[in-house]
């Protein structure tokens, strides 16, 4: 799982005051079980992988649908790879907008039901840009306490005052609401938990916000592709894309590609366009990518199949774990099973992967502490196999006894 000792081309001993401090902060969070370190894939993204010269099957990724190795979406990309070459050269507002950006926009639109979208290079960057560019100082952010750290840092560098409510409690959120004032509010949350799997009360958030007059802004995330009639997630399943201030959304999960987007009205996607400092500031996105993403918006809304596979596929997972005495609900793909200390959950990963799955473990900052974990992410491009022998595998190690 990648040892201690520094890489190649590290700085000696000296080099500097910022690697002094560099070598103290590592030591201490080796001492707490919670450095990191890279392991990359020699295989393309898919439910088998290899890494490290072993195969083994991968349950730590959010290619929910499979659509990263698709023959249509790599197609895509690759005609317009050769049409248009790799880089754009500059931010969209310059000289790095094209017509394969607003046809992408346009089909994103039409597939959220939207009045108009706006591309970002990454979910990460859709919400760290968003949210200043709606709010400041005066106004106030009320924040999910798991949210993602996008949205989190999003609501920092607003510079509004942050409330953060508990996790998926709308009648916290509607008294804070009621007793914070402010020129504008802003509610944000995602609509599926990335680390617990669970889902957003949507319509009583949405009704807590209406009776404030707050805006609602959601993180559609790790539900684009999966939830929804046609995948376009928790708001469409819910029948709320109408009611719902901004959706965002993510082409690098179920759509297997890389991006993030907006959906919302003309206005607001406007003032985005002239705010967001990481669209305005950024080189836009490679038109090959945009194809790709084009082209896996179509199967997502399309092959309804691989949606109905990745569902018996999550159904058959869900009823395993209740089976070993977890709890597990079937509410999206991703299945938490949790241990609590870093060190326990780091050997469980090692011993699953003894047994052939990939399946990391997930540390604090990430997750609250006390609350590390195996986080399972399910694909339609698993087999039943490859389900069964995860659950034989947490059998073994004793998970459901608290081994």
């Amino acid at each position: 799982m990648g040892g201690e000792a520094e890489r190649p081309g590290a700085a000696p001993e000296g080099a500097g005051i910022a690697t002094a401090w560099a070598r103290e902060d590592l030591e201490a969070l080796a001492a707490r079980g919670l450095r990191r370190f890279l392991e990359p894939l020699e295989s393309p993204q898919g439910p088998l992988v290899r890494v490290g010269g072993e195969t083994l099957i991968n349950f730590s990724s959010n290619d929910y649908l499979g659509l990263a190795t698709s023959p249509t979406v790599r197609a895509a990309a690759l005609a317009a790879l050769e049409l248009q070459g790799v880089g754009t050269g500059a931010s969209r507002v310059v000289v790095g907008d094209t017509p394969a950006h607003q046809r992408l926009e346009a089909r994103l639109a039409t597939f959220e039901r939207a009045e108009a979208v706006l591309l970002f290079n990454t979910g990460f960057a859709a919400n760290t840009g968003t949210i200043p560019a709606l709010v400041g100082s005066g106004d106030a952010v009320f924040s999910d306490a798991l949210n993602h750290a996008s949205l989190v840092d999003g609501c920092r560098l607003s510079r509004a005052r942050v409330v953060v409510y508990p996790h998926a409690d709308a009648e916290a959120l509607a008294q804070a609401l009621a007793e914070t004032p402010a020129r504008r509010k802003l509610v944000v949350t995602d609509t599926v938990f990335s680390m617990d799997g669970d889902v957003a009360p949507l319509r009583e958030l949405l009704a807590a916000c209406r009776e404030h007059g707050a805006a609602l802004m959601v993180d559609e995330a790790h539900a684009t592709g999966v939830l929804g009639a046609r995948g376009a997630g928790l708001c469409e399943e819910l029948g709320l894309e109408a009611e719902v201030d901004l959706r965002v959304g993510t082409l690098s999960k179920a759509l297997g590609c890389l991006g993030g987007y907006v959906a919302t009205s003309r206005a607001v996607a406007n003032l985005l366009l002239n705010r967001a400092r990481p669209f305005v500031f950024s080189t836009s996105l490679p038109v090959a990518l945009c194809a790709a993403a084009e082209a896996a918006v179509e199967v997502v809304e399309k092959d309804v199949s691989l949606r109905e596979r990745l569902w018996r596929n999550i159904r058959r997972f869900a009823k395993g774990l209740n089976a070993l005495g977890l709890r597990a609900e079937p509410r999206s793909a991703i299945f938490p099973v949790i241990l609590g200390d870093p060190d326990r959950a780091m050997d469980a990963a090692r011993r699953c992967r003894e047994r052939g799955l990939l399946v990391k473990a997930i540390r604090p900052p990430t997750v609250p502490e006390d609350t590390s974990r195996l986080r399972f992410c399910l694909s339609a491009a698993h087999t039943e196999g490859h389900l069964d022998l995860a659950l034989e595998v947490l059998r073994q190690l004793g998970v459901h006894r608290g081994g």
